[in-house]
């Protein structure tokens, strides 16, 4: 029987994705350092305190800044949203969307909780305003896959040990595994504690390599949730893309590509 195996773009097994909340003027550096090493990441903003009194980025740069980059929901004004009414949590989100969705030019389904702040009915209500995954505070310094994505946790903080667990990353070799390095953070935090060479230094360490795809939070899971529709046949001969989106399969350590809408014959060597 052939052993099958889910992969990432280019029949990866290894993805690094980053998370910085709030929307400071000091992501103008980070996302420039990530820029020169091919590093992608998600921006978690407030999109109610962009004003000069809070200390955000104009609104009208956010666009181009983020540029390839993802913009995410951090609630409208950041409030620890588990003591709010949930109908305030509701109206948080939804005005965080409109107005970043307003700015980006996309769907904006992403959300880190302000403050880390989360309970099981803010969940369901962050799926009923459209929100597809939500980034936790909670650090674990080890490289799973998520098993809920409305309660992702993070590898590590970037105050965290992050060159030790970005190391042990690098080294990972079982291929038989798929491995997620995700590291949050704010970037005023660098300009604070006077340490922007720790981000320089991990991003020249994680960049350029092959084995790893570099990716926003919201690439992650919407190519996961794509690949989990593959239809296979029952000899597992072949498989169906219903998607859009080109997905990966490895069959007996052969890489194969799905087209989106297309049928792929999954024997090696075969036509």
């Amino acid at each position: 029987m052939d052993t099958i195996y889910k992969c990432f773009p280019g029949g990866r097994h290894k993805v690094l994705t980053m998370s910085y909340d709030d929307g400071k003027p000091e992501d103008e550096r980070l996302v420039s350092i990530f820029r020169q090493n091919g590093i992608k990441g998600t921006f978690h903003l407030n999109a109610g305190l962009y004003d000069d009194q809070h200390g955000r980025l104009p609104l009208a740069q956010v666009r181009e800044l983020y540029k390839g980059m993802e913009i995410a929901c951090h609630t409208y004004t950041h409030p620890t949203i588990e003591r709010c009414p949930l109908s305030q949590v509701i109206a948080q989100t939804l005005e965080d969307r409109k107005a970043l969705e307003a700015i980006a030019g996309y769907t904006v389904r992403g959300m880190s909780y302000p403050n880390g702040s989360y309970t099981k009915e803010i969940e369901e209500a962050m799926r009923m305003c459209g929100i597809e995954y939500a980034r936790t505070v909670i650090s674990t310094h080890d490289f799973a896959m998520p098993d809920n994505f409305m309660e992702w946790k993070a590898t590590c903080h970037h105050n965290q040990n992050l060159l030790e667990d970005g190391k042990r990353f690098l080294a990972l070799q079982k291929t038989q595994y798929l491995y997620m390095m995700y590291v949050w953070g704010h970037s005023y935090e660098f300009t604070n504690q006077d340490n922007w060479e720790l981000i320089e230094e991990f991003c020249r360490m994680m960049g350029g390599h092959e084995e790893i795809w570099y990716a926003t939070n919201i690439e992650i899971v919407d190519y996961l949730k794509a690949w989990n529709q593959l239809q296979f046949s029952a000899d597992g001969s072949f498989c169906h893309n219903p998607t859009a989106i080109e997905l990966w399969v490895e069959v007996n350590r052969e890489h194969f590509s799905i087209q989106p809408g297309s049928t792929q014959r999954l024997h090696p060597n075969a036509g």
